[in-house]
């Protein structure tokens, strides 16, 4: 799965002469917290909902609502954005792009194609993949469970669901304290508590969690 896929479009661009009370109109309109901030088809910044809060008076100004709304008036987009954006490419692979938000501890980033902003890549879209990887919106036993970080353990566990009559329909592989073993979170359906336990107490070295969710 690639960033192309998953991103948001089309894209809502922002022009650096933006007031930014507008701005502000806009994202609560759109639903958005960042956009891009595009000149004659050039990224040149992006501007979040953060830029704007502090671009904004304090509450404890002077200033009466007056002037304070004739000042903000005069703000725009480019004296408010932030100049260093990093973007990502559309093909690039899906969990890199979470990797570099987690490093960066950045919301979103601009997708490019040939140089070109045609999307962006959020925490809500990998929040979104996240469940579906997870199986979050199908009904299924779930078990989480430990198992050996051994080459052919997960051929043994999968196997044995599907030999018990399972169908595995999610699947996600965690690390531990212990680096010599996996959790394992999993959603199966087809089959009984009970008989999943028993085809699996071979495999699993401790079951922390077996529930339908």
């Amino acid at each position: 799965m690639f960033v192309g896929e998953r991103m948001s479009h089309p894209v809502i661009t922002v022009a650096p002469e933006t007031p930014i009370h507008d701005i502000v109109v806009m994202f609560k309109k759109e639903h958005i917290r960042r956009a891009p901030v595009v000149k004659d088809g050039k990224l040149i910044g992006i501007v979040t909902e953060n830029d704007l809060l502090n671009a904004s008076p304090s509450p404890v100004t002077s200033l009466s609502v007056w002037e304070m709304n004739y000042l903000i008036s005069k703000v725009t987009v480019k004296q408010v954005m932030s100049k260093k954006v990093k973007t990502i490419d559309v093909g690039t692979p899906i969990e890199e792009a979470a990797r570099i938000m987690a490093d960066l501890k950045i919301g979103g980033m601009p997708v490019m194609r040939d140089g070109k902003v045609v999307g962006m890549i959020t925490e809500t879209d990998l929040f979104k993949i996240f469940l579906e990887l997870m199986g979050a919106r199908t009904k299924a036993l779930r078990i989480t469970a430990v198992i050996d970080d051994k080459p052919g353990t997960l051929a043994k566990v999968t196997k044995a669901v599907a030999d018990a009559g399972g169908n595995i329909i999610s699947f996600g592989q965690f690390t531990g304290d212990d680096p010599s073993t996996k959790i394992i979170t999993f959603k199966v359906a087809g089959i009984k508590k009970e008989n999943l336990k028993k085809a699996l107490e071979k495999y699993v070295k401790k079951f922390w969690d077996i529930r339908q969710s």
